[in-house]
């Protein structure tokens, strides 16, 4: 039988590789990576990497955005079907219809989308510099649309005070999440902080004691005084707080928190895909470059 932690060790230097894991990614997954983060730090830090090989373990829009940013390294993404839900509410047709329609306005796009609907839009945001980048545009008198994430969208309006329009789309994990149910959990555990990423809708977000991104909820926990949180975003996260607090408990606000494409990938499927070298994200050098400018435009912004 396969020793597939010691396998992929010998391969990563065999082939001059890293492997880079998103904090939803599986237990197992998150402990063989070289760096561990959410999907923009990550590759941000390829970026950085003198490594040939760039093995993403994450989902397939997360990979493209790596490989725009690492134009000259071989990317890998273990399992190829690993797809976003929210990504696939928006396709560079309709965006492109959107923009046709509206000329004069900025398209503000959430890194969560496919390399060709970056391509279409003046900007690219994340969950950590979303209401930043938003009220710059709006400080500059811009109108604009936000996609695909309506939530987030929201939530920049609510601490803006400003209204502008977002796209019908969302993460289906944190979108449905049952406010009377989070109500209750809160009654019983009194004393746990209840933290949340911004892709919960704005009734969820009103009963939060802290809001962020992944990262920054990780980060939250870690210098907070609470001994017990309820938590608001996939449950791969919890992973990385027990680390990183063994003495705090954490509690998982609905067992819905949980992305079956982010759960795809195995040991198995990075064995195969760095000993094949499978699974290669290529993408269109036009798309690509104009991916580029408004993930660079971010860069600038943020």
């Amino acid at each position: 039988m396969i020793n597939y932690v010691d396998e992929i060790n010998k391969l990563k230097k065999e082939k001059n590789a890293i492997i880079l894991a998103h904090y939803y990614q599986n237990d197992e997954i998150q402990d063989i990576a070289d760096y561990l983060g959410d999907s923009l730090a990550l590759s941000k830090i390829a970026m950085t990497t003198s490594a040939d090989i760039i093995v993403f373990c994450g989902v397939h829009f997360m990979a493209e955005t790596a490989k725009i940013l690492n134009p000259n390294k071989k990317v890998l993404l273990p399992v190829m079907k690993a797809g976003c839900k929210m990504a696939d509410m928006i396709n560079k047709d309709s965006l492109q219809k959107y923009k046709n329609e509206h000329p004069n306005t900025k398209i503000i796009t959430y890194v969560n989308s496919t390399a060709s609907v970056k391509a279409l839009s003046d900007c690219v945001c994340t969950s950590t510099n979303g209401v930043k980048i938003i009220k710059h545009y709006l400080d500059n008198e811009n109108e604009i649309l936000y996609c695909p994430d309506q939530n987030l969208g929201k939530y920049a309006m609510k601490l803006l005070g400003k209204e502008f329009e977002v796209w019908d789309g969302c993460c289906p994990i944190h979108h449905f999440l049952p406010q009377d149910k989070l109500i209750e959990l809160k009654k019983k555990n009194p004393d746990a902080k209840l933290i949340a990423h911004p892709e919960c809708k704005l009734e969820i977000l009103e009963l939060a004691d802290y809001i962020g991104s992944t990262k920054q909820l990780i980060e939250f926990v870690k210098t907070d005084s609470a001994s017990t949180y309820i938590v608001l975003t996939e449950k791969g996260v919890i992973h990385q707080m027990e680390k990183d607090n063994p003495n705090k408990k954490f509690i998982l606000g609905s067992n819905s928190l949980s992305c079956a494409n982010m759960k795809l990938t195995k040991l198995s499927d990075v064995y195969n895909c760095l000993a094949n070298e499978t699974n290669e994200i290529i993408l269109d050098d036009d798309v690509s470059k104009k991916a580029l400018v408004a993930l660079n435009k971010m860069m600038e912004l943020s």
